[in-house]
Parts: structure tokens; C-alpha cells; sequence
């Protein structure tokens, strides 16, 4: 069932008008493609994730917490895995990255997609294989190249002439021949926020198609021999759901495949296709299942293949936010209830922009519910604050909360698994939530709360 179909039957407490909204039991409904898979409300009106009430985790935890439905995100790691078959698929480890993350994408047959050192050094620690990493990233320094190859990760994604420099002398010194890829920007203009569509020409990533840059990267690498190209790499942005952006991407990457092949006879093997798949934030999202991606991505590269007279390279793709965003919602404490002269109705939270900063950011939509209780009183047209000193600190623009909502409530905002922990900062000096994992229900810490003292602790002044 799709997003739109399910707010119509079962309330839409995600919309953007009122029209959704005709009783006020509509307030404590769950739309299902909004929330982890074992979430639930009980008779009083509480949530509970995987058996566990959501009182247990905020006295045991506190709010603001990041709250991980570990089922959720396994049988998300296992769905693509089963629909794309003998596909890669990479873990975009940027969306959110711990250890105990890592070691549940490797329990779950997934490789790992990591863009910096400390991604890097978080995956080795919690004992990710190194052949089963690749390594992104536009401005990669000597160190983190050195550690990569140091380390045996299986695959580095070339972004710049520069980097193939650096790459092949490091390469030449230590006698390796590590695989890598060229990362093609390939001109499509992904349908999404501009800060987070990655493949239109300008912007920092990759070598441009249209200007030749691409195809000279890549007789540049095969010419000095001293790294292994395996494949071209193409990324067109982040939470997409049309797939005629794909098609083109696809399209335009295996053309260059082709010209690679005339001009010096080798057929590269491998092809990844990014990620950047979307997932539903309120009912107004669509996404598509992994299925259905599946489908559609192998119909496009098997029909542009036979058009250019090529094999069908070996895929990767690198899901991230559609893994490991709907997994995760995040738990507040309301504070302040402010009515603004009939205008709206501010309600402000204990934490805000440091713990998401992606409203701000990116204008992002986001859905909330009443976690603690149920409520029969009139839904109001509310929005979610948070506790810093900028008035573009806000959680949720809009949504339906009862006129009841008060201080001491709990406040539970679903889609949070991606870029919201990883992104968090210390802005106003506020230490960052933990992240709670729930499965069983039995909660344990996989990250845990900064406190003052972890602020202070950088001081040296």
C-alpha cells in the first residue's frame, strides 16, 4: 500500500492540511510507512518499539534519545539483499555509523560505503572486512589514502586528477595494485534539494562527463597500469523516487563504458549505480521498495548494455537512508506550549537543530506523534521547536497534535535514521543524544550520551 492510500485510511497525522484530520482519534494514529516496523501504540496510548514501552527507554535513557528498531534495520538490509540478488550492495555509512551499526550490516551479508578516515577508522575497529569497504570521498588526504591501502579496502572511488596522482605514487611505493573506480558526473538534475543532488555539472563531485574529464580519467589510470580500474561509478543525489534519473545516469555512464572499450580495448567489469533511494518522511512521500528498485534499475542497464554491445558489468548500488532512516524515530520531552495569537501553536522541545539539523538545512518535512499517552481532545495545527537560539530551530513545520499536548509529554518524530545522529553538533553547547537499540524487547545503549564534561574535556584554553 502505498504512502498517500494509507494516510487515507488510517489518518493522516503527517499531512500538511487539515483536510486529513476530520476526529480527533486521528491524532494517536500510526500511518505503518512511517514508522519502524515494530513500533506500536498500546491501550493507554504509549508507544512501544519491539516490546518495549517508551516510558522504560526515557526513564532508563532520557530524551532527547535516537531510538533503533534493530529488526527493522536487518530485515531492511535483508530486503535488498533479496531483491537485488547478486548485486553489491554498499551501506552508505554516511546516513549514520557506529560500530554496533557496522557489525549489523556485515552480519547481514552487506559491504560498507565510507567517505572519510574516521568512517574508515570506525569500520575497521568494529571489524568490517577491508575488501568488503569502499572508500569516497572528494578531497581524500595522503593519510586517509595511506591508511586505505594500509588497511586492503577492496575498492577507492576516484574523484579528481589530482587523486589519481596521489593514489598511484602511494600505490607504486608499496607495490599494490588497489581496485578503484571513477566516479562520473554524468549532468542529470536529480529531483531533489540542490545541497543533495550530487551529479549535475556544477558541484564539487567526480569527473565530468560532458566535458571529457571522465574518459580521460580513465585512460589516464589504465594507461599508467598501476591501478586496477574495475568500473565507472555514477551518483545523482540523495532522497529520489523518480527513477528516470537513474535511466539517464545509466544511459550516459555506460556510453562512456563503450568508448572506453573502442579506444583501448578493455570492457570495465563492474558498474555502481549510487544510492540516494528516498523513504517516506510524511504521506506525502512514495517511495519504492527494494523490488521494485531492483526491477527497475536491472530493466534499465540490461536494455542500455545490449544497446552499446556490452556484458552486463557486475552492480553495486549504496543504499543508505533506505536502510537505516525509517529504522530509527527520535523521542523528545515537550517544555515550553506557546499559542502565538491564534497564529500557530509553538511546541518546543529538549533538544532541536543539534540533534536534526535537516529542517534547517535542506527544508526538510518531517511527521511527529504523542508518544506517552492517548488524547480525545481537538487536534491543533502545532509546530515542533527546538530549544536553540535561532528561530529556523524547528523539528516539524507542521503537523496535528491534540490542544491537550503539555509539558512533561513525549513527543516521538519517526524517519530519523539518516543524517540526523551523524550530522548532530554541540551547537549552544548542547551534548548530543544516545542512540538506544531496541530488539526483543531489550534496549542497550550503542552510543552513548555526551555530557558536559565531554564538552569541557576539548577546552584547553
Amino acid at each position: 500500500m502505498r504512502a498517500h492510500e494509507a494516510g487515507a485510511l488510517h489518518g493522516d497525522i503527517g499531512s500538511r492540511g487539515p483536510a486529513w484530520l476530520r476526529t480527533p482519534a486521528d491524532v494517536n494514529a500510526l500511518v505503518p510507512q512511517l514508522w519502524p516496523r515494530n513500533v506500536t501504540r498500546a491501550a493507554d496510548g504509549a508507544l512501544a518499539v519491539a516490546g518495549l514501552g517508551i516510558h522504560d527507554i526515557a526513564a532508563e535513557y532520557g530524551t532527547p534519545v535516537y531510538v533503533l528498531d534493530e529488526d527493522d534495520l536487518r530485515s531492511r538490509c535483508r530486503d535488498f539483499r533479496a531483491a537485488f540478488g547478486d548485486v553489491d550492495v554498499y551501506y552508505a555509512g554516511k546516513a549514520f555509523l557506529c560500530r554496533a551499526v557496522v557489525r549489523m550490516i556485515a552480519e547481514e551479508g552487506l559491504h560498507l560505503d565510507v567517505c572519510t578516515g574516521g568512517e574508515l577508522a570506525t569500520a575497521l575497529s568494529a571489524g568490517m572486512p577491508p575488501e568488503r569497504i569502499g572508500f569516497h570521498g572528494n578531497n581524500k588526504s595522503v593519510a586517509e589514502l595511506t591508511r586505505a591501502l594500509d588497511a586492503g579496502v577492496g575498492r577507492i572511488i576516484l574523484d579528481s586528477f589530482g587523486e589519481i596522482d596521489r593514489l598511484t605514487a602511494l600505490a607504486r611505493e608499496r607495490g599494490v595494485r588497489p581496485g578503484v573506480l571513477i566516479r562520473v558526473t554524468v549532468g542529470v538534475e536529480a529531483h531533489t534539494h540542490e545541497f543533495i543532488a550530487t551529479a549535475h555539472e556544477d558541484q564539487k563531485f567526480g569527473f565530468s562527463l560532458a566535458g571529457g574529464a571522465a574518459a580521460a580519467a580513465a585512460f589516464k589510470v589504465l594507461d599508467e597500469g598501476v591501478l586496477d580500474l574495475r568500473g565507472l561509478h555514477s551518483h545523482i543525489g540523495s532522497q529520489i523516487f523518480d527513477a528516470s534519473g537513474f535511466e539517464v545516469s545509466a544511459r550516459r555512464v555506460l556510453a562512456l563504458q563503450a568508448q572506453i572499450r573502442d579506444a583501448r580495448g578493455v570492457e570495465l567489469p563492474e558498474l555502481d549505480l549510487g544510492g540516494g533511494f528516498g523513504i517516506a518522511y510524511t504521506t506525502q512521500d512514495d517511495p519504492a521498495t527494494p523490488q521494485e528498485l531492483a526491477k527497475r534499475l536491472r530493466k534499465i542497464v540490461d536494455g542500455e548494455c545490449a544497446a552499446e554491445r556490452l556484458a552486463v558489468p557486475h552492480l553495486s548500488i549504496e543504499p543508505g537512508r533506505a536502510i537505516v532512516g525509517p529504522a530509527v524515530f527520535t523521542l523528545y520531552e515537550v517544555g515550553t506550549v506557546k499559542d502565538v495569537d491564534g497564529i500557530r501553536t509553538y511546541v518546543s522541545v529538549d533538544g532541536g537543530m543539534s540533534d536534526n539539523i535537516r529542517t534547517a538545512l535542506y527544508d526538510a518535512s518531517y511527521s511527529a506523534t504523542m508518544a506517552n499517552r492517548a488524547s480525545v481532545a481537538e487536534p491543533m495545527l502545532a509546530r515542533v521547536v527546538g530549544k536553540h537560539c535561532e528561530s529556523g530551530d524547528i523539528v516539524v513545520k507542521d503537523e496535528f497534535l491534540p490542544a491537550d499536548v503539555q509539558p512533561g509529554d513525549l513527543v516521538a518524530v519517526p524517519g530519523t535514521g539518516a543524517y540526523c545522529r551523524s550530522m548532530a553538533s554541540n551547537y549552544n553547547h548542547v551534548p548530543r543524544p544516545p542512540v538506544v537499540a531496541v530488539r526483543d524487547g531489550r534496549a542497550r545503549l550503542i552510543v552513548r550520551r555526551e555530557t558536559e564534561e565531554d564538552l569541557l574535556a576539548l577546552d584547553v584554553g
